[in-house]
């Protein structure tokens, strides 16, 4: 990485930097000036040579031309299940000939998990990053989950840890098949040494609040152990029916409930009244065939709305933030500029942080440039590779 690079030639700048009537922050005619690794200045094109002058950035300032494209914020992919061994192909197309999705397949990643070993698991995840870099998100998080131990939980996170600092302890995805006729054991060693051993490598603590996954009560339980070790919140909520899910997170004062398929209308005054992000992941929705979360009736009550990949083996094996973009446009009642500020903004209020997802001054210089002139040929050019280059911390990646 060089000191300090100018990016000019830029057709459409999204910045996410408030500005009257435009929550987006776009400029068109725009440059953007990094100075070791974070964003110094962005705005039109003919104030970059003041801006590097004023910046004392002249003699080592590169300047590369875009030439007319797009530039965003790199995407910030808030939900994923990145760390698990095995492959669950079979249940997909099982489900495209119509068996219905009830999560009992998190077993089945649970039992290849366990069998794989260390390097196995590393050499995975770093071709997960990879891809996710590929597709323009430079910023993510990843939760455990797959191994369902004391010993396999702490080495999830811990691998987690190694890519990323947004690691989520979700002990509490299912009961493993050695717990079925105990589920209070099993509860303890989650909010016990489970909890114990992941805390040093984990931000979040998260439970699946589901029929068939965890209940109310036991997921109150486990939120309050994770808060007692010093983890906040995140839930799997609402997905495969109305539920306790989104009012739990609201209770607990979440950073954000995920999925929140069926919503009441209480529900959605609940998310209104909170600080709680509705998370929604579209490709979920296209993996298992249930209708699709309805986020202009979220937005429009003034929820604060991301957008996230939830890869993972059995329901939405995809790590492409622009099919969330697109899928949110085509499926869920979003405008091309609402499903980028949820894809990157909006996931980084999920994440609680203020340091990506914007282009303002004293951002992580995380920018993504589009072989487009808009941010909405995202949803128009679905399926077509746009991201042309991705910077993280002012480096190409």
């Amino acid at each position: 990485m060089t000191d300090a690079l100018l990016l000019t030639g830029i057709a459409e700048l999204t910045t996410n930097t408030p500005r009257p009537g435009d929550p987006t922050g776009t400029i068109t005619r725009a440059a953007v000036l990094v100075v070791d690794g974070r964003v110094a200045w962005a705005g039109p094109g003919a104030d970059a040579h003041g801006a590097v002058a004023a910046h004392d950035a002249g003699a080592a300032v590169v300047v590369e031309d875009v030439d007319g494209r797009a530039v965003i914020p790199g995407f910030v992919d808030a939900h994923t299940h990145l760390v698990f061994g095995g492959d669950r192909a079979d249940e997909f197309e099982a489900r495209m000939a119509g068996t219905p999705y009830t999560a009992g397949g998190i077993r089945r990643t649970v039992a290849a998990t366990r069998a794989a070993t260390e390097d196995e698991l590393r050499a995975r995840l770093a071709g997960f990053v990879a891809e996710l870099h590929r597709q323009g998100t430079t910023a993510f998080e990843v939760k455990t989950g797959y191994d369902l131990t004391v010993e396999g939980e702490a080495r999830l996170a811990r691998l987690a840890a190694e890519v990323t600092a947004e690691v989520t302890f979700l002990g509490a995805h299912v009961v493993p098949s050695e717990f079925t006729g105990d589920r209070g054991a099993y509860l303890a060693l989650v909010c016990g040494p489970m909890l114990d051993a992941v805390r040093p490598h984990a931000r979040w603590i998260d439970v699946f609040c589901e029929e068939g996954a965890f209940t109310p009560e036991e997921t109150r339980r486990v939120i309050a152990a994770g808060a007692a070790a010093g983890l906040p919140a995140r839930l799997h909520g609402n997905q495969l029916g109305y539920g306790a899910g989104v009012r739990l997170a609201v209770e607990a004062g979440a950073a954000s409930v995920d999925h929140c398929t069926y919503l009441s209308d209480d529900d959605v005054a609940a998310l209104a009244g909170s600080d709680v992000v509705a998370t929604l992941l579209p490709g979920v929705e296209f993996s298992t065939r249930h209708p699709y979360p309805d986020a202009r009736r979220l937005l429009d009550a003034g929820v604060t709305v991301a957008l996230a990949s939830d890869c993972n083996p059995g329901t939405s094996f995809t790590s492409s933030m622009p099919l969330m973009i697109a899928l949110a446009v085509r499926e869920m009642g979003m405008t091309p500029a609402e499903a980028v500020w949820a894809a990157t903004a909006g996931g980084a209020r999920a994440l609680r942080r203020t340091d990506v997802g914007h282009l303002g001054a004293g951002a992580r210089a995380d920018l993504v440039v589009l072989d487009a002139p808009t941010r909405v040929h995202l949803a128009y050019r679905p399926g077509v590779p746009l991201v042309r280059d991705v910077f993280v911390g002012g480096a190409r990646v």
